[in-house]
């Protein structure tokens, strides 16, 4: 794959209309497969909780066997939100990823509970009150153990040397869509990934990242990767009415209301219904890039120089299993078909 930035992949392990939570598990490893097989970068899966379209409840579960049925790519969480766990045990889980598959492992950090508010008490150990809105010095004592750097008075500082995977340790990234998740990247001196298909307006979040982020030991200058929604098929057509199904799912999703990914012919009906635009418009105000190769191509170009971003992560989700494997694809065809083109005609 050559481009202008690395591509890779945040999986949000979608549940088609008509399968099961345990068909999208098994879809993602096999798109892992596929993707590292293309050559994309890195592969991260998501964290949503209590919804019926997306099985990606546990990223700590699913990225062993994900990184057991790969060889190359490296895996991660996409990401892990961290207000629902102890630190401690976050460390935990992803040194012994870490030691099990050395150089590999992400360990991609979240302030957003990924779900609503009544599951994100449910997800509490202990609901006598609401946890603390903390996040800052979660992240600080999570960092400390990854990196033994807790001050020796510490009352934890000793479990550090105790993690199970080491010497291996994860490559720590913090995941944002708020000018807030990029200053506490700047500040921990932590590469920064940006959820454009959250906010699509984070230029400026980048930039500030950039322009306030702290040398480091471990990050010695800033690192940006955006993730962007797209769908690529073999015509500007074909990729609008596979979109569909993301349409109507968001669009019932502001309404309060959560589905399974919808089959094609169904999404189309739905958003006849609503507003007559069945193929087209904008994903609820949220950045989508979707058509043909060349179209997704100059869209992913422009969003990466929007971001400075090195790293492209894409975001994909359609009704079909095959349509989604196809979709990244092209997209990694893109780039390979339209330099081999450049090179050819200098």
């Amino acid at each position: 794959m050559s481009a202008p930035f690395r591509l890779s992949v945040l999986d949000q392990s979608p549940i088609p209309e008509g399968s099961t939570g345990a068909d999208a598990l098994h879809n993602s490893i096999d798109l892992a497969r596929h993707a590292e097989a293309l050559g994309y970068q890195r592969y991260w899966v998501a964290e949503h909780h209590a919804t019926p379209g997306l099985a990606s409840a546990s990223p700590e579960v699913l990225i062993g066997p994900i990184a057991s049925a790969t060889s190359r790519i490296r895996v991660g969480s996409g990401g892990i939100m961290l207000p629902h766990y102890s630190p401690l045990k976050v460390a935990e889980n992803f040194s012994a990823l870490s030691g099990l598959f050395p150089g590999r492992i992400d360990l991609g950090l979240g302030r957003a509970p990924g779900t609503d508010p009544r599951t994100m008490f449910a997800l509490q150990r202990d609901r006598r009150e609401p946890s603390p809105d903390d996040f800052p010095q979660q992240l600080a004592e999570l960092l400390g153990y990854l990196g033994n750097s807790l001050p020796a008075e510490h009352p934890f500082a000793h479990l550090a040397r105790t993690l199970p995977g080491l010497p291996e340790r994860p490559e720590v990234w913090l995941l944002g869509s708020s000018p807030q998740s990029g200053l506490w990247a700047a500040e921990g001196g932590l590469p920064y990934s940006f959820a454009d298909f959250i906010n699509p307006n984070g230029a400026e979040i980048a930039a500030l990242y950039r322009q306030r982020f702290q040398d480091t030991a471990a990050e010695v200058s800033p690192r940006v990767s955006v993730a962007v929604w797209a769908v690529c098929a073999e015509t500007d057509e074909e990729a609008q009415r596979l979109a569909s199904s993301s349409r109507m799912t968001l669009r019932l999703l502001h309404q309060g209301r959560l589905i399974p990914v919808p089959p094609v012919e169904k999404a189309l009906r739905f958003l006849e219904s609503e507003s007559g635009q069945a193929a087209a418009g904008p994903l609820r105000n949220r950045r989508a890039v979707i058509g043909d190769p060349s179209t997704v191509r100059a869209g992913l170009e422009q969003v990466a120089k929007d971001y400075g971003a090195e790293e492209v992560m894409v975001v994909t989700i359609t009704h079909s299993h095959e349509a989604r494997k196809r979709s990244y694809e092209l997209i990694s065809e893109a780039f390979v078909t339209a330099d081999h083109a450049s090179a050819t005609a200098s």
